[in-house]
């Protein structure tokens, strides 16, 4: 990660009253999905463990809920808030307007204001990954995707899966559906079975814990495959997922944090794709034997395009799919 320092303000601690360095964390859903809240969670942890950190986490679903957490951890004097997506960028503008000595930090955010800054994960890289492995293995031509809400970073991560399974397989037809949260596993599977019964046999999310409903509908169908997205996750159906589009959000967590406890930050957009390794197509070395090594070698080559900028998935600013590639 490149530096991000400046000082914060005429010899403040960065945290509590006491001296303590005070990090939060604000998901907008459970830490239990096995995918992006859950890796925040395990970032929180690490800044608690690494840095001796006094941590804290919470649960905020709607718009009012996440602005009033961001304002109680601001009020408390928490040095460092995560605001775990790009929802909570407008929220965490307002709250940091009355708090500027807080540096809020918002994962796949948009702009930098004050204190509030963004970290942007060029996710859609891996998922462009990920569609080659999938546009080379189906058998019918076509693959789903299932996503939470049409959030700009949720619906790039669709955009170059398609890309990528079109890069190599020029028939594959690519379905895409957003479930309108992120929470309901059951509306998830619902989604994924509906694409199965059109012919779908290679599935890919970005839907949290909506995302294991898709999971689960692979698990019920032989020959229909699923790749993780956020975390790898190969564990949560060990004999259907063939690979993970991941994010280390707890290694970004603490080069973050490592800076504002040393008292050094500048606000800027931090832009992480595969060429930083906190990006990753992550292969399930159980499934192994069912990805040619020809495959695996076109993964290689995109990866070292894209790592060399002679391959362009996503503006390495702005982390948006760039379109039309093939």
């Amino acid at each position: 990660m490149g530096a991000l320092l400046v000082f914060l303000g005429c010899g403040a601690s960065p945290g509590g009253p006491d001296g303590s360095f005070r990090v939060a964390l604000v998901t907008p859903g459970s830490i239990a999905d096995a995918s992006w809240n859950a890796g925040a969670y395990q970032g929180l942890l690490l800044i608690r463990d690494s840095l001796r950190a006094q941590v804290s986490q919470v649960e905020a679903r709607t718009p009012s809920d996440q602005e009033e957490a961001l304002r109680t951890y601001a009020a408390q004097g928490y040095a460092l808030v995560f605001a775990h997506g790009f929802e909570f960028q407008d929220a965490a503008e307002r709250v940091a307007a009355d708090y500027p000595e807080t540096i809020i930090v918002i994962t796949s955010g948009q702009r930098v204001t004050g204190n509030v800054v963004p970290l942007i994960f060029r996710l859609s890289e891996a998922t462009y990954l990920a569609g080659i492995v999938a546009g080379s293995l189906t058998k019918t031509n076509k693959i789903g995707y299932v996503g939470g809400i049409e959030l700009p970073p949720v619906r790039m991560a669709y955009e170059a899966w398609s890309q990528g399974a079109k890069s190599v397989n020029p028939q594959v037809e690519s379905r895409g559906t957003y479930l309108n949260n992120f929470d309901d596993a059951v509306a998830g599977r619902e989604a994924a079975l509906a694409m199965i019964r059109l012919g779908v046999d290679m599935l890919h999310h970005n839907a949290d814990a909506a995302g294991l409903g898709v999971f689960q509908a692979a698990k019920e169908h032989r020959g229909v495959y699923v790749f993780g997205s956020n975390a790898d996750q190969s564990d949560v159906a060990p004999e259907q997922v063939l690979g993970s589009a991941v994010i280390d959000l707890p290694g970004a967590f603490l080069a973050v944090s490592q800076e504002v406890l040393e008292g050094r930050f500048i606000p800027r957009v931090e832009s992480f794709g595969l060429e930083s390794g906190v990006i990753k197509y992550v292969a399930n070395p159980a499934l192994a034997s069912r990805v040619p090594a020809d495959v695996m070698a076109l993964v290689q080559e995109a990866e070292t395009a894209i790592i060399s900028g002679a391959l362009q998935v996503a503006d390495r600013e702005t982390g948006r799919v760039i379109p039309g590639k093939r």
